[in-house]
C-alpha cells in the first residue's frame, strides 16, 4: 500500500525546509528525504557498488540526520551535510567488508604489473576533464574493474575532492599509502581507458 503523499511545496526552498526541521515539524524530515534521497543513494551506490548496501546507507543517513539535526551548524548546505554523513556511513561499511585484496594487507610498492602497457598520449585527462555522459559511463566501467582499495582512494581524491590528508584520515591510512594507491589507480585507469581515449583523440 503506498505511503502518504507529501507536498514538497510546503517547503519551497532550503531555508523554509531548515526552518521546519528546526521547529520539529512532522513533514520536514519526510520532505528532506524526498528531496535529497536520489543524491544520497547515487553517492552510496558509486562508493559501494551494491544496491542493497546503498539502500541501507540511504536509510542510515536519514535516520542519523533526522535524529541529530541539532548538530547541523549550517556552515554548509543541507545537501553537503547529508553527503558527508552518507560518505562516513559508506566508509564504515567498506571497513566492515572482508576483501581478498584488503586495505590492511595490500603491498604498497608499485609493481611492474601496475604499469600500463598502452602509453599513447590522451587528448583529455579523465580525472580532470568535465565529464560528459559518455565519458562518465566509460570512467565508471573502468573504476568498477579496479580493486576496492584503489577505487575508493581514486573516488575520494579525484571525484569527491578530498585532500590526501582527508582521504588518509577517512580510510585510516598513512598519507604515503594514499598517494601510492592513487598513483596505482591512475595507471590502471589509463590502461583501461586507453582505447576509448585514443578514439576520442580522432574526434578532436
Amino acid at each position: 500500500m503506498p505511503g502518504p503523499t507529501i507536498d514538497l511545496q510546503v517547503y519551497p526552498n532550503e531555508a523554509a525546509l531548515l526552518e521546519g526541521l528546526r521547529a520539529g515539524e512532522p513533514d520536514a524530515c519526510t520532505c528532506m528525504v524526498k528531496r535529497f534521497a536520489p543524491l544520497i543513494y547515487t553517492k552510496a551506490l558509486r562508493m559501494l557498488g551494491d544496491a542493497d548496501e546503498a539502500e541501507n546507507i540511504l536509510q542510515q543517513t536519514f535516520i542519523k540526520a533526522c535524529d541529530k539535526f541539532t548538530s547541523f551548524e549550517e556552515r554548509s548546505g543541507l545537501g553537503t551535510w547529508l553527503y558527508r554523513i552518507a560518505t562516513n556511513e559508506a566508509l564504515m561499511q567498506l571497513r566492515r567488508r572482508e576483501y581478498t585484496d584488503t586495505i590492511e594487507t595490500l603491498d604498497e610498492a608499485i609493481q611492474p604489473a601496475d604499469l600500463p602497457q598502452n602509453l599513447q598520449a590522451w587528448p583529455i585527462d579523465p580525472a580532470g576533464a568535465v565529464l560528459n555522459d559518455e565519458l562518465r559511463s566509460q570512467l565508471e566501467q573502468a573504476l568498477a574493474a579496479l580493486p576496492e582499495s584503489l577505487r575508493i582512494v581514486f573516488r575520494l581524491r579525484e571525484l569527491d575532492g578530498l585532500s590526501t590528508e582527508e582521504a588518509a584520515a577517512a580510510l585510516g591510512l598513512g598519507e604515503s599509502a594514499v598517494k601510492v594507491r592513487l598513483h596505482r589507480a591512475r595507471l590502471r585507469l589509463r590502461e583501461l581507458l586507453a582505447d576509448y581515449m585514443a578514439g576520442e583523440g580522432t574526434n578532436v
